[in-house]
């Protein structure tokens, strides 16, 4: 199944600065790697493994990543690689691909992978092990496990709270619904739960599970992590897995693929807040419905930006606790800087950010010999 193509015509002021197709059928490997902008320094960005995957789609997780990066201050532009495959494989078939995807991209040192959708900490420890640069890495490697202490999650968290005096409603008995029980997901439940919100529905790729009451959210991560699917929960509804579109709550939180909500769904959304969990989770024309109808929608590259955040922080050597400390101080400040604009100029949070992003990027350029116009830096 080929990765398709990408049209010159997406070319900007910013990138995409290099596009690599990595192609190794021996191994099972057809993967790409885009680096959009590397002014503020070395792009980093997670590796992503599904069966459908683009090269369209990692171009814009790419530049999504420069826009995050640059919201959050780091010295790091912003890149993507996908690679086209079953992230449940048999383990060894997996390691190989990756590795060799690595070993391919080892010259390329303007990229630092990082675990995302269908890869975790041990991919990042295969990635490390062949050429030395990866953060999410192990804790016995000297990482900071950015899924098992749920990174983004805690950042959405953050985010979340900076919005509500902008949304006019308290998080203590707000009502949850997830969609995308997975890494992101889970700790988002989680921390969301300890802060007094109920977690009414959550899903899977498999289906969802409803309890207006409530779901006991620390018995869903263990029926979750002990490879169940949530439907198959006992403590609630089982439902189908788009249903969580119409479950009305305050605070809704896609953590699955892109483009979930679109111009013919977004209606469904009965909801105060969208907290994107997963990137470019909305369509421009569903963010702009969910405007005029008054509900906030937290752009991704603000309210996610909890794990790359996390993995900058690891690659250069700051502690855990430290790493976390900077998460809430950086995306709080930044979620209340965005809506603020937002209010301000009367346009969508999603402009009011990026235009924030591009700022902080075109400043960076500006310091650089060579711009990305002129060649790669």
């Amino acid at each position: 199944m080929p990765l398709g193509t990408l049209e010159l015509d997406i070319q900007d002021e910013f990138g995409p600065q290099k596009i690599i197709h990595v192609y190794e059928p021996g191994v099972g490997l057809n993967g790409v790697l885009v680096v959009d902008n590397t002014a503020a320094g070395p792009s980093i960005g997670g590796t992503r493994m599904a069966p459908d995957v683009t090269v369209a789609e990692c171009f814009r997780l790419a530049r999504a990543m420069t826009l995050k990066n640059a919201a959050a201050g780091l010295p790091h532009g912003g890149g993507k690689s996908v690679i086209l495959g079953d992230p449940r494989m048999p383990r060894e078939q997996k390691e190989k691909i990756i590795r060799a995807f690595a070993a391919a991209l080892a010259g390329e040192s303007g990229y630092i992978f990082g675990p995302d959708m269908g890869t975790n900490e041990t991919c990042m420890a295969w990635i490390h092990d062949e050429i030395g640069r990866a953060v999410g890495l192990p804790r016995e490697i000297g990482g900071i496990p950015l899924d098992d202490l749920g990174a983004t999650g805690y950042g959405l968290l953050h985010a979340v709270e900076a919005a509500l005096p902008y949304a006019g409603f308290d998080l203590d008995g707000a009502r949850v619904v997830v969609q995308g029980f997975g890494a992101v997901g889970i700790f988002a439940a989680r921390f969301l739960q300890e802060k007094g919100a109920v977690l009414i529905a959550a899903s899977d790729s498999q289906g969802a599970i409803e309890n207006a009451e409530g779901l006991d959210v620390e018995k869903l991560i263990l029926h979750k992590q002990g490879g169940e699917e949530v439907s198959t929960f006992s403590g609630g509804s089982k439902a189908d897995r788009d249903s969580v579109i119409d479950v009305a709550c305050e605070i809704w939180v896609p953590a699955a693929r892109p483009d979930v909500i679109t111009a013919d769904n977004v209606d469904r959304l009965k909801t105060r807040i969208v907290a994107q969990g997963a990137n470019i989770a909305l369509t421009a024309e569903a963010e702009a419905t969910l405007h005029a109808r008054g509900v906030i929608s937290l752009p991704d590259f603000i309210a996610n930006a909890g794990g790359v955040i996390c993995g900058a922080m690891e690659y250069h050597g700051v502690s855990e606790a430290a790493a976390f400390e900077a998460i809430a101080d950086r995306i709080s400040r930044n979620t209340d800087e965005v809506l603020k604009r937002s209010k301000a100029d009367g346009v969508l949070p999603r402009e009011s950010a990026s235009n924030m992003a591009m700022e902080r990027v075109r400043a960076a350029m500006a310091n650089r010999r060579w711009s990305i116009s002129q060649g790669a830096v």
